[in-house]
């Protein structure tokens, strides 16, 4: 599975464009990095991608996955899962719970959805805390929970907005790893949205300014 944006560029209502076009290769099992000034549009990139760009905003270019073009597909059949900086996980659904909304409707049974939660659990060190509340989760905890959410759905490509800057320094680092490597072993392309020339480099990819593509 693949990524690919062909000449990709979001102009504003009044017809004025964000950024220069974008033409990039994610492969399967990547991450490449898009870093910018503040206001440049980098989070509206994301959202174009995603199918989430909101109204006001155009978008010329496509969006293609393995190969096929979603560029107008509704964002539910897209197959893009996005990480956000806060987890935003549902304060009224348990741990466990929050992780069975990312499963795949095709997956049925009571058992096999538990199992599979339980699994996903285990995998991000959460094991035993199926039943818990959320909010009493530590950042990281939240953070691993909401990233296995997402990667339960299944994504075709993996959109990262900022994803580790809400966690302190000493949890950044393992939050890296944790993500890089899930992305790794489950071969997802990802493209990731930071300030932080740290994340770049733990990312090991290439670095996209909005404007061209710059190398690490």
């Amino acid at each position: 599975m693949s990524l690919d944006l062909d000449a990709i560029s979001i102009c504003a209502a009044d017809g004025t464009a964000l950024f220069q076009p974008v033409t990039l290769h994610v492969p399967a099992g990547k991450v490449v990095t898009v870093m910018g000034p503040s206001g440049v549009g980098k989070s509206t990139f994301l959202d174009a991608i995603g199918g989430h760009l909101k109204p006001g905003f155009c978008l010329s270019g496509k969006v293609l996955l393995n190969g096929r073009d979603v560029t107008t597909l509704p964002a539910e059949a897209r197959r893009i899962g996005l990480m956000f900086q806060d987890a935003l996980l549902f304060p009224h659904l348990s741990v466990g719970d929050n992780l069975a909304f990312g499963l795949p409707p095709g997956l049925r049974g009571r058992l096999q959805r538990r199992t599979a939660v339980e699994t996903a659990l285990d995998q991000a060190g959460l094991a035993g805390l199926y039943d818990r509340d959320p909010a009493t989760l530590s950042g990281g905890q939240r953070a691993r929970a909401a990233l296995m959410r997402t990667l339960l759905a299944e994504p075709a490509a993996l959109l990262l907005d900022e994803p580790f800057s809400k966690l302190d320094a000493g949890l950044r680092g393992d939050m890296r790893r944790f993500t890089f490597d899930h992305v790794k072993s489950r071969a997802v392309p990802a493209l990731m949205v930071t300030h932080d020339p740290d994340d770049a480099t733990a990312a090991g990819g290439p670095i996209v300014a909005l404007a061209g593509l710059v190398q690490p």
